[in-house]
């Protein structure tokens, strides 16, 4: 499923998944506005080892299961990392995602 929406926003075919189209995948994953259990859903998604944190190397193992680069994994870290613990939590991910205006 993640693999379809990568798909989707990587227009360039690059197979290289920026910020912005990181942004998209998490946007084409959530089907409703301003609602924290579908936002929490997709923070699952990339949480992959159940930590309750998405870090650098979550970002690079789902990349690496896709067969997908990332172009910018650090900047979409500290982007969110709003603590500076070098990780995202669940509510640095809901920050981030009402930030972006989508929601």
């Amino acid at each position: 499923e993640i693999k379809k929406l990568i798909h989707q926003v990587d227009k360039a075919r690059a197979g290289q998944l920026s910020f912005d189209d990181f942004v998209q995948v998490i946007y084409s994953k959530l089907s409703e506005k301003d609602c924290k259990e579908e936002i929490m859903k997709a923070f699952k998604l990339f949480d992959n080892d159940q930590t309750g944190k998405i870090t650098f190397e979550n970002l690079q193992q789902i990349a690496e299961d896709l067969g997908e680069g990332l172009t910018d994994e650090e900047e979409m870290i500290n982007e969110a990392d709003l603590d500076g613990d070098g990780s995202v939590d669940q509510d640095e991910f809901y920050r981030i995602m009402k930030k972006t205006s989508l929601y």
